[in-house]
């Protein structure tokens, strides 16, 4: 005997590709919710009818006013409400964070269904660092603005995560090479869990003279994953002695060397004892 769904909110994660990746309890969820509040009913009604249901979808998507997230919060007062995106897990760079914010600050209970999420199948097979890793997302469109956001994790020792579109793909690489390093270490995926399911590996430099010479731009949904950057190169005693002055003009000399230490990752006492040196000078 299935036991009855309590009202509230239910994040249910969906097949990013391949239907057969339907959970069982993601299923049951979708069959016994009063309202499937969905990103595109046209994609969603393909799901719900391999799961076997016919419950009625409501549109909440990026452009869904407070009115509608409002009036789906008042019903998980008394009603099973299932959130479900085009593909994937929903809130991973999709909309619902609102509406699970807002469901929270109403009081209503919040159940998360775990499923695909396609930033995490493609790290698993990218071959690349997984113990520590940053999901950025979609890059911005514009140039400047992506640039910019390259440069902010450019230095990261993680492996960095970003989703693309086909179109933009090449001109993404080429971005990605000239911010992060010509020879780090990236896979593009694409199409994961489906027929024509591609993992490309290389540096950042050949992917995108790959993907700039192709005849066409890829098709379907691409992640993007980046190695982290090499190994810094020790710092000299030169250049410890050059951060040392520096910060020994803004802090005291305990704090100063500790703010060398974490910077070049040479020993503190060491340079404890040099900025007292340097002090005395």
């Amino acid at each position: 005997m299935v036991e009855a769904l309590s009202p509230g909110l239910y994040i249910v994660a969906g097949p990013i590709g391949n239907l057969s990746d339907l959970t069982p309890r993601a299923a049951h969820i979708l069959c016994h919710a009063d309202v499937v509040a969905v990103e595109d009913s046209r994609v969603s009604a393909r799901l719900l009818r391999h799961a076997g249901s016919d419950r009625p979808m409501l549109p909440y998507h990026d452009h869904s006013d407070e009115a509608v997230r409002a009036r789906l919060v008042a019903r998980m007062a008394g009603e099973v409400v299932a959130l479900l995106s085009d593909a994937g897990t929903p809130l991973i760079s999709d909309p619902g964070y609102k509406l699970v914010r807002d469901a929270r600050a109403a009081g209503r209970s919040v159940t998360t269904i775990p499923g695909p999420c396609a930033a995490i199948a493609a790290l698993t097979v990218s071959g690349l660092p997984t113990d520590r890793f940053v999901f950025m997302g979609f890059l911005p469109a514009k140039g400047k603005a992506r640039a910019d956001a390259l440069a902010e994790v450019a230095g990261l020792r993680a492996s960095l995560v970003f989703y693309e579109s086909g179109p933009r793909l090449a001109a993404a690489l080429s971005d990605m090479a000239l911010a992060l390093g010509e020879g780090r270490e990236a896979c593009v995926a694409r199409e994961i869990t489906k027929l024509h399911e591609e993992a490309r590996t290389g540096t950042l430099a050949e992917l995108a003279r790959a993907y700039a010479a192709a005849d066409a731009p890829p098709k379907g949904e691409i992640v993007v994953v980046v190695g982290p950057p090499g190994e810094a190169p020790v710092a000299s005693a030169d250049d410890a002695d050059a951060l040392l002055r520096e910060a020994l003009a803004r802090l005291p000399v305990g704090k100063a060397a500790s703010e060398v230490a974490k910077a070049t990752g040479l020993d503190r006492r060491n340079l404890y004892a040099r900025a007292l040196d340097l002090k005395a000078e």
